[in-house]
């Protein structure tokens, strides 16, 4: 019985040093592989932060991190002094870097996020992929076209929408690999890469009209959709509701 205590008591030892030695290792191998490259310690993000918080409010929240100088995106920050008494203009999410261009002055912020809701209009929600936002580059206060397509042999792609008012978009985790810093490019001779397109869903808020609203839900419910930036002076005709069976009227 002994015997079997000590053998138990050994290979818990054994396996413990074992994962030791493995996280060592781990630690290690990452360590190595940073000493070939340039590196920045840049703040990330750790725990959701709602637009409108001021950057004051944020040491709790974010922490430095090292990465490959080619994983740093454009703006990123390093200190919390470089965007002292702004507030965040957009949700931040954990995970992702800090970045000058998510921040304003109090008075700009609030400018900048105000549209206003004609009485008429309902505002309604909507979750898309960056690429289905014209890469993620329209803001709140622009329209946009809609189209839709239809699945399961149902009529291909429509534009069922015009001049739909955008009154606030939260955009997706800009790709913190997605585009090298212009002192990296300088080094390799590489050509500056464009401009970093945010990863994950985009959630669009936009007001309508009831008819309308009812065009985009039933849309989102069936098919998929897109948004458009149209040329200026595009009326707000020619829009089509849809039916049950996926006809337009």
């Amino acid at each position: 019985m002994r015997s079997r205590i000590i053998a138990a008591v050994a290979a818990i030892l054994l396996a413990i040093v074992g994962v030791v030695l493995l996280t060592g290792y781990v630690v290690g191998a990452d360590q190595r592989a940073m000493a070939g490259m340039k590196t920045t310690s840049v703040l990330v993000v750790t725990e959701p932060v709602k637009a409108g918080t001021p950057a004051k409010d944020l040491a709790e929240l974010v922490e430095p991190k090292v990465l490959p100088a080619k994983a740093v995106a454009p703006g990123a920050l390093t200190s919390l002094e470089d965007v002292a008494g702004k507030v965040a203009t957009a949700d931040l999410v954990a995970g992702e870097q800090l970045l000058a261009d998510r921040f304003e002055a109090p008075e700009k912020a609030k400018d900048k996020g105000a549209v206003d809701v004609p009485e008429d209009m309902q505002e309604i929600s909507i979750m898309l992929e960056s690429q289905r936002v014209v890469g993620s580059t329209i803001t709140a206060g622009e329209t946009v076209g809609v189209f839709a397509t239809y699945h399961e042999g149902r009529k291909p792609t429509h534009q069922v929408l015009h001049q739909a008012l955008v009154t606030r978009i939260e955009n997706g985790v800009a790709p913190s690999d997605a585009k090298p810093d212009a002192e990296s490019d300088a080094e390799e001779g590489a050509e500056p890469a464009a401009p970093a397109v945010p990863e994950g869903s985009v959630v669009v808020t936009l007001a309508l009209s009831a008819p309308d609203a009812e065009t985009l839900v039933w849309s989102q419910e069936i098919g998929t959709i897109w948004l458009s930036r149209e040329p200026e002076g595009t009326p707000r005709d020619g829009t089509r509701t849809v039916t049950e069976g996926g006809l337009f009227r």
